[in-house]
């Protein structure tokens, strides 16, 4: 008592097995030196079925709810047909330019290796294909709570971002949330995997809501803020395939340690960078608080540049196929070429990308007519999304 600083009467709450603030557990396992849940186990009452209208649900949702530049979700039939007809014996699926998992979602009947290099990306494949059991009931009632918060403290996000891709009022509940996922993952409240989901919650949420065009290259000005930030129940599943695995590196790094069956390529087309288009939510993922410059609030992002949208994507590409160890490699490159604006136009020239692929191994393409993503000064027709199948001759 004396040691943490409470009283008797919270030590005889404690014999009772009565309710006692976090503050408290959080004062026991200093002195112990011990995790909360060393402490305490939660249990859920078993609560009356009650009969609720749909307007008081919690809001839900899937993995193809977010607006991402290139998500393949509207493809994903058309990719897995291929696979389907013409792979065969394929058990392990890795995903190394994940994004926001769409296609990985497509072979959760597999075991699943997910990758990218944004962190605010990995959580949310963390979150979807992780390995870690989770507590849904749990998840559902953390939810509720950061969503019934509110009179809320002023911090990181209303300083920085107040009024511009949020209101005030929301950007003081991001922070509010971010700041509390960390206490609670911090003092063993949540593990690893339930952290991922709230915080993909949470980007889903602001995804929803934000004042821009569908990226954060810069915010509208004079708009209202009509939308308040409403975390949804992801539709996780409670248990996953226990060797699944989720990575957040360079593609190029991770190849040369990991081995699959079929290793989907899916890398950026042009050169805009993907951290430039998304830094805030990989600011509000990451949660180191970093200064952030300019009107549309970036924080630096030199560490999180992809080669594939430079110079170099054409060498940084056959390096990768050259370290691929798998039967089959499905690599996605749509047609552009220079149908575009300059910024629009693929990195890698067609004949590159046969040269490479084909010193591999035996290949195969598979078209499909697709509307590219652009920001409507640009008349692009014929526009398609191509599929690479290469069948290596021989592993690594």
């Amino acid at each position: 008592m004396r040691q943490a600083k409470i009283s008797g009467n919270i030590i005889s709450r404690l014999h009772r097995n009565e309710y006692v603030s976090l503050s408290t557990i959080e004062s026991i396992c200093r002195v112990f030196q011990c995790r909360v849940d060393d402490v305490l186990d939660f249990k859920f009452p078993r609560a009356p079925v009650v009969t609720q209208s749909p307007e008081s649900l919690p809001r839900t949702a899937d993995i193809w709810n977010r607006r991402y530049l290139g998500n393949k979700f509207k493809l994903l039939k058309f990719l897995r047909g291929i696979v389907d007809e013409n792979c065969s014996g394929v058990e392990t699926v890795a995903d190394i330019f994940s994004g926001t998992g769409a296609v990985a979602s497509a072979f959760t009947d597999k075991t699943v290796i997910t990758n990218d290099l944004l962190y605010s990306n990995y959580l949310c494949n963390l979150a979807w294909f992780g390995s870690e059991k989770v507590r849904l009931p749990l998840l559902e009632n953390l939810i509720a709570e950061h969503n019934r918060a509110d009179d809320l403290p002023a911090n990181y996000m209303t300083d920085n971002f107040a009024d511009t891709y949020f209101s005030k009022r929301d950007c003081t509940k991001i922070g509010f949330v971010r700041e509390d996922v960390e206490e609670k993952y911090r003092l063993g409240v949540i593990n690893e995997r339930e952290r991922a989901i709230i915080v993909a919650s949470l980007i889903y949420a602001m995804d929803k809501i934000a004042n821009t065009c569908g990226h954060y290259d810069a915010w509208r000005h004079g708009a209202t803020f009509e939308r308040r930030l409403i975390l949804p129940v992801l539709n996780v599943p409670a248990e996953n395939n226990r060797q699944n695995c989720c990575f957040n590196e360079d593609s190029n790094e991770l190849v040369r340690r990991i081995e699959a069956d079929l290793i989907y390529i899916d890398p950026p087309y042009n050169s805009r960078q993907y951290s430039d288009t998304y830094h805030l939510l990989e600011n509000v993922a990451r949660w180191q608080k970093p200064p952030v410059h300019g009107v549309a609030r970036k924080m630096n992002r030199a560490g999180l540049k992809s080669l594939y949208c430079t110079s170099k994507a054409t060498d940084a590409f056959e390096d990768l196929i050259q370290h691929c160890d798998a039967k089959y490699i499905l690599f996605s490159y749509n047609n552009m070429a220079n149908k575009g604006n300059a910024r629009s136009n693929a990195r890698i020239a067609d004949e590159d990308l046969f040269r490479i692929l084909n010193a591999k191994g035996d290949v195969e393409v598979f078209a499909k007519k697709y509307k590219p993503f652009t920001t409507g000064k640009s008349d692009i027709r014929g526009n398609e999304e191509r599929l690479f199948l290469c069948k290596v001759r021989r592993r690594n």
